[in-house]
């Protein structure tokens, strides 16, 4: 007997198939909401991952192609992380943060020789690592602004009092945007503790060495936690001095 987990096939298929038909039944009998929500996410997810699955199979194979594939990803992430902001087309600047975060974890593993240089080593760390920056960029830039919106008076007290337009503007930003981080650190905090987060199952599951898996997490923790920071420190930058900012307000700096 087999001791691959989901592996592709009938069953898998039918398992699934039995467990969004029950989610649906219970859409409908607790009035949640169309009962055809979760079909409906369901098969579009399975088309998702069909298709990623596709292309990663293929990308995976050569160093070149796993590169595309990364740099795919950093264009998606920052598209969605200036959406998330609200900053209009001043959030393309946004990808700057997101450089800054994965641009200095990524290749301190390739140089220290813990990440082989290889596709299906890169995309996997790659894509957690800057999928993590792009939440923290965008919830960052998302609060820093809203306090710019909210405490203007605050602002123009310290402008006031002789600040620059980025140190006033600071004030109500750093304390606003601390939040940012929070997700990052209490995940490194109640790691293992808590839950099992995908990295340390990916690995356990697919070499059976819990050590093995533990140690891979906490190399994703550690990295996910010098990428947020980074990429927050330059987003709030960016916000502070007006390069980011809302649509039709004057960027000052």
């Amino acid at each position: 007997m087999s001791t691959a987990l989901a592996t592709p096939g009938l069953a898998l298929f039918m398992l699934c198939v039995v467990m969004v038909a029950l989610t649906a039944v219970v859409y409908q009998f607790a009035s949640l909401g169309n009962p055809l929500t979760a079909p409906w996410a369901a098969a579009r997810g399975a088309v998702q991952l069909t298709v990623v699955s596709l292309i990663l199979a293929a990308a995976l194979i050569h160093l070149w192609s796993s590169l595309l594939v990364l740099a795919a990803m950093f264009v998606a992430a920052a598209f969605t992380a200036g959406r998330r902001a609200k900053a209009g087309r001043s959030a393309a600047w946004l990808s700057i943060a997101l450089v800054c975060g994965i641009g200095l974890v990524i290749p301190l593993m390739l140089v220290s020789g813990v990440v082989p240089m290889t596709g299906v080593a890169l995309v996997p760390i790659g894509g957690i690592v800057l999928g993590n920056a792009m939440v923290a960029t965008a919830l960052a830039a998302k609060r820093g602004l809203d306090a710019i919106d909210l405490r203007t008076g605050e602002v123009e007290a310290g402008l006031s009092l002789g600040l620059s337009v980025r140190d006033a503007r600071m004030e109500v930003v750093g304390s606003a945007v601390s939040d940012a981080l929070l997700p990052g650190v209490d995940q490194t905090r109640t790691v293992g503790l808590v839950t099992l987060p995908g990295a340390f199952v990916g690995v356990l599951l697919a070499t059976e060495s819990a050590v093995q898996a533990g140690a891979v997490q906490i190399l994703v923790l550690v990295g996910l936690l010098l990428a947020q920071t980074c990429s927050v420190a330059v987003a709030i930058e960016l916000v502070a001095r007006g390069v980011v900012h809302r649509p039709g307000t004057r960027a000052l700096r």
